[in-house]
C-alpha cells in the first residue's frame, strides 16, 4: 500500500474550509426536480447496470481490507465470485474466484486467506497471490501445459489514495482514481486500520441512498436523535472534482475562529465527505473514516458495505470502547437506522406512483448534479 509521508490538504479542501469559516454555504440557483421513474423503472435499472456499473471504474474496497502481503478476501456482492488479493510485492489484484482447471470456486466462504498460495479444494491446483499457477498434482498428466496461460482471470484494477478501484471493461481508464488520490492522502487513508465492516441489505434504489449523502438539508431533521447537535444547520460547501463531488459541513457555531490553513483544527470542526461516481460515499469524521460502497442488486434493492477505518489498531480497552461506540453511532444509528431507513421509505413511497417528480430545494443541488452525471453516462 502507498503510505503518504505527510498529510497535506489539497487546495480544493482548503477552499471549501475557507467558505465554511466565513459562514458561507453552497446553494443552488432555485428549485430543481428529478423524475420519480428513475428510481422505480426496471428497464432504467438494467441500463444503469449495462452502461455505468459494467463500464465505469468503481471503488470496491479500501486498501485497509488487505493490510498484509500474501492475503486474499472473497467478494461476491458485485454479482461475480471475486477475490481481492495482495501479492508478496504489495500489489493489489482483483481476480475471478475461479480455478482455471475445471471452474471450481477457488476460495469458499468469505473469510480472509493469509498464505503464500491459494489451493483449489477440488484438485489442489495452487496459485500464488499474483495469480500465477504455482503448482498442480500429477503435472505429467497434462503434457505440454503452458502454466503461463493458466493465470487466474483478472479484472482491471487500480490502487491509489487508500482505495482499490475495479472495472469490468478491459479498456477502463483509472485516471480519476489517480486524480482523487491526493484528496485521501490528506487524511492518511492508505495507512489506516480497518476496524469493522458490515454489509447492509437496503430495500431501496441505489440512487436514493446516494441522494441522502449529497445534501445536508436533512441533518437537523432526520438525524435529530444522533448527530444533529454536532452540526450547524445549512453550513455546507460543495464543489465538483470531475464527475465526483466533495463537500464540507460545519460541525460547530464557532467556525469563524478557526484558521482555515490549520488542517488539524479544521478536521476537528469540519466533516468532509466525498460522493464518488457511481456509488461510493466517504465520510471523513475528525478521527476516523467511513467508506460506503453501494452494489445495486435490483431496482429496489442495494447492498451497502460500510468500512470503518481508524488511524491505528486499538491498544487499550479505553480505545476499543471509544471505537466501538463510534461504530455503533454511525453504522447502526446514523446510517442503518436513519439514512438507509429513509431511502427504503422513499422507495416505498415512489413505488406507489403517487409522485411524478421529486422536488429539490437550494440546499439539495448536489443531488441534481449527481443525476445529471448519471444521465450523461447513460447517454
Amino acid at each position: 500500500m502507498d503510505m503518504p509521508a505527510r498529510q497535506r490538504p489539497t487546495e480544493g479542501q482548503l477552499a471549501l474550509a475557507a467558505l465554511i469559516a466565513k459562514g458561507e454555504a453552497s446553494h443552488g440557483a432555485g428549485i430543481e426536480t428529478v423524475p420519480a421513474r428513475v428510481y422505480t423503472d426496471p428497464a432504467r435499472f438494467e441500463a444503469e447496470q449495462a452502461r455505468i456499473f459494467r463500464r465505469a471504474p468503481q471503488v470496491i474496497a479500501p486498501s485497509a481490507l488487505l493490510p498484509r502481503l500474501n492475503m486474499a478476501v472473497p467478494h461476491d456482492a458485485l454479482g461475480l465470485p471475486l477475490l481481492l488479493a495482495r501479492d508478496k510485492s504489495g500489489k493489489a489484484h482483483v481476480f475471478h474466484n475461479v480455478c482455471r482447471h475445471r471452474g471450481t470456486r477457488l476460495v469458499e466462504g468469505d473469510a480472509p486467506v493469509c498464505a503464500p498460495r491459494l489451493v483449489c479444494p477440488y484438485h489442489a491446483w495452487a496459485y500464488s497471490m499474483d495469480g500465477a499457477l504455482a503448482g498442480l498434482p500429477r503435472p505429467d498428466t497434462f503434457p505440454g501445459l503452458d502454466r503461463a496461460g493458466y493465470r487466474l482471470a483478472e479484472l482491471p484494477s487500480h490502487e491509489a489514495g487508500g482505495l482499490i478501484w475495479v472495472a469490468r471493461d478491459p479498456a477502463a481508464d483509472f485516471a480519476d482514481a489517480a486524480m482523487l488520490a491526493p484528496e485521501f492522502d490528506a487524511f492518511g487513508l492508505a495507512g489506516h486500520h480497518l476496524y469493522r465492516r458490515r454489509v447492509h441489505d437496503v430495500a431501496a434504489n441505489w440512487k436514493l441512498i446516494m441522494d441522502a449523502f449529497q445534501e445536508s438539508y436533512h441533518v437537523q431533521r432526520l438525524h435529530a436523535p444522533t448527530i444533529a447537535r454536532f452540526f450547524a444547520d445549512g453550513v455546507t460547501a460543495m464543489d465538483a472534482v470531475g464527475i465526483h463531488q466533495r463537500s464540507a459541513v460545519g460541525r460547530t457555531d464557532h467556525l469563524a475562529d478557526i484558521d482555515p490553513t490549520d488542517w488539524t483544527a479544521l478536521r476537528a470542526v469540519i466533516t468532509f465527505a466525498y460522493q464518488l461516481f457511481p456509488g461510493t460515499i466517504m465520510i471523513m469524521s475528525p478521527d476516523y473514516v467511513n467508506v460506503m460502497v453501494l452494489m445495486p442488486q435490483a431496482v429496489g434493492r442495494t447492498l451497502v458495505e460500510d468500512f470503518m477505518l481508524i488511524p491505528e489498531p486499538p491498544s487499550t480497552p479505553e480505545e476499543e470502547d471509544h471505537w466501538a461506540r463510534s461504530w455503533t453511532l454511525l453504522d447502526e444509528g446514523v446510517f442503518g437506522a436513519e439514512d438507509y431507513r429513509a431511502a427504503a421509505l422513499g422507495q416505498q413511497g415512489l413505488s406507489s406512483g403517487a409522485l411524478e417528480t421529486l422536488t429539490l430545494g437550494t440546499l439539495e443541488s448536489g443531488i441534481k448534479y449527481f443525476h445529471d452525471q448519471v444521465e450523461k453516462a447513460l447517454g
